[in-house]
């Protein structure tokens, strides 16, 4: 997974994430449907990501990665509920467009980016004709 339990608890105070996932009235966080709105914002991220990367990517995944995992993760577990604020909300669609511009190539990963930008060396080639005026064929003129 891109990103834990423990990056979401640092984005949502820990009675908030016991609200958006206690189904059984336990009283404490379940790490099952917080580990399956995690495994989904994967599954979404690879989405976009496996146009241009290969995937898995590799460790350490890029920060910005596990940013977006958070992201779409609070946004799924809002979606069990009544739905996201607003302002999780604009952060959802925010990381959608910044996956859609990944998988484009507009954007990268920045400095962790994974895909290697490969330069060549320029070469020219060139051909000639044979020359017309030589010592030879100008020999007597």
């Amino acid at each position: 997974m891109y990103a834990t339990l423990d990056d979401l608890k640092k984005q949502l105070p820990e009675d908030l994430l016991i609200q958006l996932t206690d189904d059984g009235g336990a009283g404490i966080i379940d790490t099952t449907v917080t580990d399956a709105a995690l495994e989904t914002a994967d599954v979404e991220i690879d989405g976009y990501l496996g146009a241009r990367y290969d995937l898995p990517l590799a460790s350490p995944v890029p920060t910005i990665v596990d940013k977006m995992a958070v992201d779409i993760a609070i946004y799924n577990l809002y979606a069990r509920r009544q739905g996201p604020p607003e302002h999780w909300q604009k952060r959802y669609d925010n990381t959608i467009r910044f996956l859609e511009r990944l998988a484009d190539g507009r954007i990268t990963l920045g400095k962790d980016d994974p895909v290697e930008v490969v330069t060549t060396s320029g070469s020219m080639l060139s051909t000639t004709s044979p020359r017309l005026f030589t010592r030879t064929t100008m020999k007597g003129l």
